[in-house]
């Protein structure tokens, strides 16, 4: 079915530019605030992964299935050994408010990511769950030390890897195009990647919310989803421009623009419906890896039919070749 929008993007270009320069804003912002912060101390608050500590796994003697627990009454008792015991007052105590908890093979194992924890505090931890979720499996306990080494060796090939996913992705719309494309295309991109990375440093910030590898993989799913929905419209304004020749460089962009409308939304749509199942019951730990899925999804299209299009429709009053 073809679309016959009048989609008048250049008319409401400004308006288009403010809203992005204030997501922005705001984004640059977030992360600054959390730099700043004594406690993350970073533009995002990085998880274990990233930074290093410690990881417990715990197998439950269940006889038959074992009873569902829930993640937030674990992270409770963990905590609550902050004021409890002895062996985390002092002021160089790991702040346990930032475990992570993931049950695995229907409740059956337990696995705690924690800060670094010296061999007495970890004992502690594993005897206050044992206490009120127990018993455990004790041959089959593990406790793993996450270096710092580590931490900072994927955080690097996590950065290397976006790096040259943009490099990419520059050279081959360099190549199926010009450089205007190239340069709009991926100021787009960062356009996402920074409001992706803007709403992990508030929710890092107010509610704690850390960044993992996971993390990382959904900012190189955005940055392709984002690009390739910016192709397709940009394809459609150069099909304009040879066909419809005898129009201006800014209503060929808004007829291709009102062309691609209809597929670029049904495409975001369709994306976003399996990403808000995974939301709703893919469990903890996949949560924030689709929240971020959504968010780049959202406005990847943004970026795609209004952003990119209209900083285009600036750039030259010039017919296509």
């Amino acid at each position: 079915m073809k679309s016959n929008f009048n989609f008048q993007l250049y008319k409401n270009r400004k308006i288009v530019w403010f809203v992005s320069f204030s997501l922005c804003l705001i984004s640059i912002i977030g992360m600054l605030i959390s730099l700043k912060s004594p406690y993350i101390k970073a533009p995002l608050n990085l998880g274990l992964d990233y930074t290093g500590g410690t990881q417990i796994t715990l197998e439950r003697s269940c006889t038959g299935d074992c009873i569902t627990l829930n993640t937030s009454e674990i992270s409770n008792n963990i905590i609550a050994l902050n004021n409890q015991d002895k062996k985390f007052n002092s002021n160089t105590s790991p702040n346990l408010s930032n475990s992570q908890i993931q049950l695995l093979d229907n409740s059956k194992l337990i696995s705690i990511r924690l800060p670094f924890l010296s061999s007495a505090q970890s004992n502690s931890v594993v005897a206050e769950v044992d206490k009120s979720f127990g018993p455990f499996n004790n041959e089959n306990t593990s406790v793993e030390i996450i270096g710092p080494s580590l931490g900072t060796q994927l955080l690097k090939s996590s950065l290397i890897s976006l790096l040259f996913a943009f490099f990419g992705i520059a050279l081959y719309i360099n190549f199926r195009y010009d450089r205007r494309y190239s340069f709009l295309a991926l100021f787009a991109l960062l356009h996402d990647i920074l409001i992706v990375c803007g709403v992990f440093a508030w929710l890092g910030y107010f509610f704690n919310v850390e960044v993992d590898s996971l993390f990382a993989v959904s900012l190189l799913t955005i940055a392709g989803y984002s690009v390739n929905n910016t192709v397709v419209v940009f394809d459609r304004i150069r099909e304009k421009g040879l066909i419809e020749n005898e129009l201006s460089f800014k209503y060929q962009i808004d007829k291709a623009v009102g062309a691609t409308l209809t597929r670029t939304l049904y495409t975001s749509l369709t994306t976003l419906l399996p990403l808000i199942c995974i939301l709703i019951w893919g469990g903890s730990t996949l949560y924030w890896f689709a929240f971020a899925l959504v968010i780049g999804v959202i406005t990847g299209s943004w970026s795609s039919i209004a952003l990119a299009p209209s900083l285009l429709s600036i750039t030259s009053n010039k017919e296509f070749d």
